[in-house]
Order: C-alpha cells, then sequence, then structure tokens
C-alpha cells in the first residue's frame, strides 16, 4: 500500500521500480518474495495494491520526508522516521476515529452503553491488533473512513448540502481504491432512515428535494477514484487494470466465521454481540441500512477464494468495519442494561477482553498460527505460553494419547548418534503387534536449508491401507541451524500393525540436515 510514496515522490520511478532492488537488499521489504507488484503486458511493474491507503498516509510520509531530511537519517522512505511516523501515525487516525464515532453513537444511546461498547470493540475484538501491530495493513486507514461515512450520512439527513453530498462520494471513492469491496458503504447512506414505510417516503422525498445532490456524490466518488485510474493509466497503460481477484460467491467459505483456523466467532467471541445486535435495532433510523450493509459485508469477505486472508487473526477483512458494527454492539448492550442481570455484563466483558489480550499476545509469539489453526491445538494452547513438542505436533496431527496407563512400553529404536538426512528414509523398522498400538516418536533435528517447508513424517502399510502422520519443523519454538526437539503420536491401524513403519523428512524444496537423537517407543495393550 505504501510503495506509491517513495516511488513517486523520492524516486520518480512508478513503473521500472529500478530503487527496490536496493531498498530491498537495505530493508528486507519482501525477503525474497516480491508480491507488491507485478508486470503488465507492456513491461511495466503495477502495484498489486491500491492506491487509496497512500493518499491517507501522505500527510505522515510527508513529516517523516521533513525529519529525515533534516537529520542523520536517509530520506529513503524507509529509514525510522517513516516508519515511526507511520506507526504512530496510524494510531493517531484511530484516536479520533474514535471519538467522532462516540459522538455518533451517544445521539442514539447513554453515556454508559456508549463507554462498554466502544471498550468491548476496541479491547475485546481483533481491532487493537491492527491498529497498533499491523498498522501497515489497509484496515487501520480504512476504519476512519467507516466513521466518516456514518456521520456525513447522519449530517447530510438533517440538513442535506452540497458539502455533505461531496463528502459522502469523496469518502466512498477513496475507500473504494483502498479496497474495492468497500464500495459497498454505499448501502449505508443509501439505505439510511428507511426503517419504515413512513420513513421511507420522507427520505425518497428528500432526495427526489435534492436531485443535484445526487449528481455532486457521483461526481466526487469518481474523484475520489481519479487518482487509481491515471495511476494505472501510467503504468499498464489502461484506465482499468485487473489485479486478480477470485471470488466464491454461490458457495462462501463459512469456515471464515466458523472454522477453528482463523474463524471470527471462534478467536473473537465478541463478535457473537455484533450480530446479535442487529436484532436490537428496532424503529432507529440506521435499521434497514446497518442490517443489509452487515450481512452483504460478511458475504461479501466469506466469498474470497483466499478465504484464510494470507495471514491474519480473527477475521482481519472486517475490522474497518467495525464502526459500523458499534451500532448494533451498543444497542444490545443498552438492552442488556435495561435488565435485572446487567451486572453479569462485567464478568462476561472482562472475560472477552482478557482472551482477546492473551491471545493477541499469543499471536505475536506465534503460538496462535496466522493460518494453520485446528480444534485440538487451539484446545491445547488455550491460555497457555509453555507448550511442549507434543503441544506443537497438533498443528499437524489430530491423534493424542492423553492417558497411556494400561499400555505396555517397549523401545522399537533409538540413537544418539548424530547423522546426515535428507528426503530419502532414515529409518525404517517391522511392526509386530497386537492389539491398540500407538508411537510416540521423538526426534531431534538441525536442519541447514529447507527448514521453513519441511516436516517429519511417519508412515505404514501400502497402498489402500497406507497412513501417513507428519509434523512441521519450523514453528514457534524451533530455529534452523539450532538442534531442535519434535515428540508427536501415531495411532497404527490394525491393518498394519505386522509391517513396515518408516520415517524421513518430507520438504516442499531441497533438504539438509542432521539428525541428533531418535527414538520410537511403541505403547500397545
Amino acid at each position: 500500500y505504501y510503495m506509491y510514496l517513495p516511488s513517486g515522490f523520492i524516486y520518480d520511478d512508478f513503473s521500472k521500480l529500478d530503487w527496490y532492488p536496493k531498498m530491498n537488499e537495505k530493508y528486507h521489504l519482501s525477503d525474497g518474495n516480491f508480491y507488491q507488484a507485478h508486470k503488465a503486458e507492456n513491461g511495466n511493474y503495477v502495484n498489486k495494491y491500491l492506491g487509496g491507503v497512500s493518499l491517507m498516509q501522505m500527510p505522515l510520509f510527508g513529516i517523516a520526508h521533513v525529519i529525515a531530511l533534516n537529520s542523520d537519517y536517509p530520506a529513503d522512505g524507509f529509514s525510522p522516521p517513516y516508519q515511526y511516523t507511520l506507526a504512530y501515525g496510524a494510531l493517531f487516525y484511530c484516536i479520533l476515529a474514535l471519538f467522532l464515532l462516540r459522538k455518533i453513537l451517544l445521539r442514539y444511546y447513554d453515556d454508559l452503553a456508549v463507554s462498554i461498547s466502544l471498550i468491548l470493540l476496541f479491547l475485546a475484538s481483533n481491532l487493537v491488533q491492527y491498529i497498533s501491530v499491523d498498522a501497515g495493513l489497509s484496515h487501520v486507514y480504512i476504519f476512519p473512513l467507516y466513521v466518516l461515512i456514518l456521520y456525513a450520512t447522519i449530517k447530510w439527513h438533517e440538513k442535506p448540502t452540497f458539502f455533505w453530498a461531496a463528502a459522502i462520494g469523496l469518502i466512498i471513492g477513496l475507500a473504494t481504491i483502498s479496497r474495492p469491496t468497500e464500495a459497498i458503504m454505499l448501502f449505508i447512506p443509501l439505505l439510511w432512515n428507511t426503517q419504515t414505510k413512513e420513513a421511507k417516503k420522507e427520505k425518497w422525498a428528500l432526495v427526489r428535494k435534492h436531485k443535484k445532490h445526487i449528481y455532486i456524490t457521483i461526481a466526487f466518488g469518481l474523484i475520489g477514484v481519479l487518482p487509481q485510474l491515471i495511476y494505472w493509466k501510467m503504468t499498464a497503460g489502461t484506465f482499468i487494470h485487473d489485479v486478480g481477484s477470485s471470488w466464491r460467491f454461490l458457495t462462501p467459505f463459512f469456515r471464515v466465521l466458523f472454522g477453528w483456523e482463523t474463524g471470527w466467532f471462534i478467536y473473537t467471541p465478541v463478535t457473537i454481540l455484533f450480530i446479535a445486535g442487529l436484532f436490537f435495532l428496532k424503529n432507529m433510523p440506521f435499521r434497514r441500512s446497518v442490517i443489509i450493509f452487515c450481512l452483504l459485508n460478511i458475504w461479501i469477505i466469506i466469498s474470497w477464494a483466499d478465504w484464510k486472508y494470507g495471514a491474519q487473526y480473527s477475521t482481519r477483512a472486517l475490522t474497518q468495519s467495525y464502526p459500523v458494527f458499534a451500532l448494533p454492539l451498543t444497542a444490545v448492550i443498552h438492552s442488556i442494561l435495561q435488565k435485572k442481570w446487567k451486572w453479569f455484563l462485567i464478568p462476561v466483558g472482562g472475560y472477552l477482553i482478557f482472551v482477546n489480550l492473551f491471545q493477541i499476545g499469543q499471536y505475536n509469539d506465534g503460538i496462535i498460527h496466522t493460518r494453520d489453526n485446528n480444534r485440538l491445538y487451539y484446545s491445547r494452547i488455550y491460555l497457555k505460553n509453555n507448550l511442549t513438542a507434543v503441544d506443537m505436533s497438533f498443528l499437524d496431527t489430530d491423534e493424542a494419547l492423553d492417558d497411556s496407563s494400561g499400555y505396555k512400553e517397549k523401545v522399537l529404536y533409538r540413537s544418539s548418534e548424530p547423522i546426515a538426512i535428507n528426503e530419502a528414509p532414515f529409518f525404517e523398522t517391522n511392526l509386530n503387534s497386537k492389539g491398540d498400538t500407538w508411537l510416540r516418536i521423538i526426534a531431534t533435528i538441525k536442519t541447514e536449508n529447507g527448514f521453513s517447508s519441511s516436516y517429519l513424517a511417519c508412515r505404514t502399510g501400502k497402498g489402500k491401507t497406507q497412513k501417513k502422520r507428519r509434523v512441521r519443523l519450523f514453528n514457534v519454538y524451533c530455529e534452523s541451524w539450532l538442534p531442535n526437539l519434535y515428540e508427536f503420536y501415531y495411532h497404527v491401524p490394525k491393518e498394519n500393525l505386522n509391517g513396515k513403519v518408516t520415517f524421513n523428512v518430507e520438504s516442499e524444496f531441497d533438504f539438509n540436515g542432521t539428525l541428533e537423537s531418535f527414538t520410537v517407543v511403541e505403547l500397545s495393550k
């Protein structure tokens, strides 16, 4: 998102990006995987990410550039002044948005309900992660735009003017060239104040009275997207350029909401209140617009082909629209505060905040994985920081022998002599077991190459009876070039009790390493 600014203001090079290799070598901008841009048919580089965020970062970039020019730091667009200014600038934008959002909510709800709502919105959800730690993504900059579209919509309906009509168009346009799917914020002003038949008649009568405002909104919406169109014309040679996205609108991925990988309701359960609040918007002027926007927004988010969204804590693609979700959240909290059991909200809210902040710590420590969590692994790491090698194995295997009482143990193999290994089987032996049988595999491996893409695998049987389990070598407690401990369980199928068991390392790329020690224990009864 940021690349537009150094490209244009420092290096005057949007299309060739000749400056990039030197900066990448110095700052590790892509770590060997240049994903920020791709080549168009005319041979020019075109940024994959749209430029709306960079427009909002422009004032921060200007401040940073002045600081760099008047200090010992290089004015290259990536030195510490630029990094810190963008980080603190993102916080500044969101703090301003927080105060404006509070002002909006106080129009409809009392101060206590609003205060509780904002505390939960910021501390019990994944929003805090994307405002503070991952503030280089687009969410933190689009968040204030949603606050502004709510405010501009309210002001236009109170007193229609050219200014607020233009503001609505400009905000929608800027949001669209930040993330194209944000264009659906159009439904907020479009359906505002249509909650009843009477209100709907008044709304459309107001629109007909101010027809010129429609043209103003459209014109400023086009002005909002114009910078992106100009950039595409300059680089790709066309005003419209496909940056590459794939959607599954007819078969959306509900795992985005309910999945153990990064599910919205699983990792940030406060979001259940976001949805529950949609049933408490009766007679509110925003009822129809908020319900339709929220449901449509969720449907779009869960329809993207890369449903894990690269890397994320909970569902990051919804965080920028939380100002809209704040309305139903405050509605349900307002309703709870009218009940006799309202004090129950204190321990529940405290629990939601604690769990969220604890899990954000786990996420940033690498314990909660960015993409590959599952139910068993999550149950093992829940509110836990000191993980064992067995705990880490559940990222890849669902087999656990928690109670080994009643099982007879027999060491099938034990070695502490270092041996060089590659992808060929480094050990195999015959099983001769009866009854329920498990293997406990304990290995210490030091890698030289292929660490981040390799697995330790155990395999039994052939053909239809073949079974394989494997655990990744790269996890939060393991480092390349160091001896790392791995331990996992393998449940031997009945049809494979009398046959070979084979161990090897599997890798997507070339692998070289050393097996420092290796133990296989048979547990049977």
